[in-house]
């Protein structure tokens, strides 16, 4: 059976009857009380308040973030060609005449810091935008900036290898005597030139510390900015203060920049000589007497405005003669100043309580002597660097002597270092004030034991004195004579505080001893076949020939009479004939004097005002012998007595024929 069921629930008539809408919350706008217009096809009008102000932000009022990207932005479109930014940022550190002000130093100082933060992307095509920075005036700036400058001089040339020479030459160049470009254009003097050199220093030390390996070519820099030897003196005191001051804080460099000052040196040396051999022979003194006394304050020196060295007397009131002395005084004026600052930064050298700094600074001296004062002829100033510090030990004596003993006889070196080499080794042995007895003694056993053997080797095969053949031989000889005439009481026998030198015995006392091989070196060579008396600088064989026999040592009067009828080296006929030519009446003698040796002694005596102070007590000056000297005196003023007479009787001839 089946029932049916019906549904519980409503009706299905209910069910499709719609549900009312629950109510949302809406918030109302505060501008819904404003009425709103009547159409919406009318638009409302736009209008501007006329009392605000529009103006361009500008650069300092910028942060550095968006200075970095926009300088960053400015380096991107500028390899692509898009060139105004780049430009603004170059305007930035050298403005143009069309820029209107120029950059605040906040905006200058930003602009840097995102140069530094962009180093990577500075590349060759950049170039001229880092030329600019780099003659920018960064020197005048506060500290906060140079410390900022420095980093990114640092930074650029590690990222950028190739921009190394012109952060250096730049650096060098405001190590000059000479304003900056950019000092000069923007009259930036209020800064101190000796607080502008001190700054430069320290960002060159900070490259330095950074890559050691700039040293290489910071020498390169140094050598073509050294001033011209034309140059004023101011220039060349400038430039080799801050040269010496590089070698505190580059000791690497040490050596090659006190080489390159002793090259430059040695360059004036020799212009000077030359000048003053084209004038008088009193005219030395007279140049030296007229060198005005420099102030000693190097700050006051560095900050001096003025370059040159020209004084109130202008060259229009000046004849020929008077300017050529003229600028022969400012040569020596400026070479004496440089040897007065090499004097005083080598004694700190040695005055150093490390032996190693003493042996690094002789070691310098030595080198700078075979390589650069030994091969140059003539010198004149210059090694007395050598004179003075050599003296400072007995152990430095002994290296110096011997060098010059080696060199002297090292036939691999030219024959003109070889005899300039011995006349090193005579005049320092015979000038030197502090040259032991013992040295002199050993110096001669030396010379006289090589001489010997010399003489012996070359007899055999001699026709006669030839100064091209022997002119070691000569040389050496020469170098002999010359230390026997200033340290002759050193060779004789028997202690030295034996006897007074100023109380010798006259010509005609007991005769005095000798040193065995004194006499017997003197009489092997100079009457030999070799005949050096002949060869040998006039003036050191007559000195020798009267103080050897004043001290009767050996008599040459009568082989110098001889020697007056001999033609030096003109021999004729086969190898066989030993005989030479005799003047004759009728013979000239137009090739005698190149013939002879010169008579260059290095130490002869110094006479700048400024540096000669170094060496007053290293300096042996001539000494005379009494009895010879004094009978000389006599000659002497007894000849200028009867000149004196002669021009009277003239004078008074010259009146009465005017009466």
């Amino acid at each position: 059976m089946t029932s049916a069921i019906k549904p519980a629930g409503p009706s299905s008539a209910l069910l499709t009857k719609q549900m009312p809408r629950r109510s949302t919350l809406v918030r109302k706008r505060e501008d819904d009380d404003i009425p709103q217009p009547s159409s919406s096809s009318k638009r409302s009008k736009v209008s501007f308040d006329s009392d605000v102000e529009v103006r361009v932000v500008e650069d300092w009022e910028k942060s550095p973030v968006v200075i970095h990207e926009s300088v960053k932005r400015a380096i991107q479109k500028h390899a692509v060609g898009d060139d105004a930014g780049y430009h603004r940022v170059k305007a930035i550190y050298a403005p143009t005449e069309e820029d209107d002000d120029t950059a605040t130093p906040t905006s200058v100082k930003n602009h840097t810091a995102a140069l530094l933060g962009n180093v990577a992307i500075i590349d060759r095509k950049c170039a001229d935008l880092v030329h600019v920075v780099l003659d920018s005036d960064w020197l005048e700036r506060p500290d906060d900036y140079l410390h900022l400058f420095r980093q990114f001089l640092a930074n650029l040339v590690s990222a950028q290898g190739f921009f190394l020479p012109n952060v250096l030459r730049m650096l060098v160049g405001n190590l000059t005597s000479a304003l900056p470009p950019q000092r000069q254009a923007n009259d930036l003097s209020s800064l101190p030139r000796s607080q502008a050199y001190a700054r430069a220093h320290k960002t060159l030390q900070y490259l330095l510390q950074i890559i050691p390996s700039a040293c290489r070519a910071l020498l390169s820099i140094l050598t073509n900015n050294f001033p011209h030897q034309s140059d004023s003196r101011r220039a060349h005191i400038v430039y080799i203060h801050n040269l010496l001051k590089i070698t505190e804080y580059a000791p690497i460099l040490q050596t090659d920049i006190l080489a390159l000052i002793t090259e430059r040196l040695v360059k004036i040396d020799l212009q000077v000589q030359e000048d003053l051999e084209d004038l008088a022979e009193d005219a030395e003194d007279g140049v030296v007497q007229h060198i005005p006394q420099m102030q000693s304050d190097m700050d006051k020196i560095l900050d001096d405005s003025e370059d040159s060295d020209d004084e109130s007397d202008t060259d229009e009131d000046m004849d020929q003669d008077m300017l050529r002395t003229k600028e022969i005084t400012k040569n020596v004026e400026k070479m004496d100043c440089i040897l007065d600052m090499l004097f005083a930064y080598y004694d700190q050298q040695f005055a150093a309580s490390s032996g190693d700094s003493q042996t690094t600074s002789l070691n310098i001296l030595l080198d700078q002597f075979q390589t650069i004062i030994l091969p140059t002829h003539r010198s004149r100033h210059t090694q007395f660097l050598l004179f003075h510090f050599v003296q400072q030990s007995s152990a430095h004596v002994d290296v110096f002597v011997g060098l010059c003993a080696q060199t002297s006889f090292d036939k691999k070196r030219p024959a003109m270092v070889r005899q300039a080499a011995a006349a090193y080794l005579a005049s320092f042995v015979a000038r030197g004030l502090h040259v032991s007895s013992d040295i002199v003694r050993e110096v001669w056993d030396y010379l006289s034991t090589e001489l010997k053997r010399m003489c012996r080797e070359s007899e055999a095969g001699c026709r006669g004195p030839d100064p091209q053949r022997y002119s070691t031989y000569y040389a050496l000889v020469q170098a002999l004579l010359y230390i026997f005439c200033f340290r002759w009481r050193d060779l004789e026998s028997g202690p030295d505080e034996d006897y007074d030198e100023d109380e010798l015995p006259s010509i005609y006392s007991e005769e005095r001893q000798w040193r065995p091989g004194v006499k017997e070196t003197f009489q092997l060579n100079i009457f030999s076949r070799l005949n050096p008396l002949k060869v040998c600088s006039p003036a050191i064989v007559t000195e020798f020939a009267r103080i050897a026999h004043h001290l009767r040592v050996v008599y040459v009067y009568h082989l110098l009479e001889t020697n007056k009828r001999i033609r030096l080296s003109r021999y004729y006929g086969s190898s066989n004939y030993t005989q030479v030519n005799r003047e004759t009446a009728l013979t000239a003698r137009n090739d005698e004097e190149h013939q002879h040796l010169d008579e260059y002694f290095p130490f002869d005596p110094y006479h700048l005002p400024r540096s000669k102070r170094w060496i007053e007590g290293d300096y042996r000056e001539w000494k005379g012998i009494r009895g010879l000297d004094d009978e000389k005196a006599i000659e002497s003023a007894s000849d200028e007595g009867d000149v004196e007479d002669s021009d009277v009787e003239e004078g008074t001839e010259t009146e009465e024929s005017n009466v």
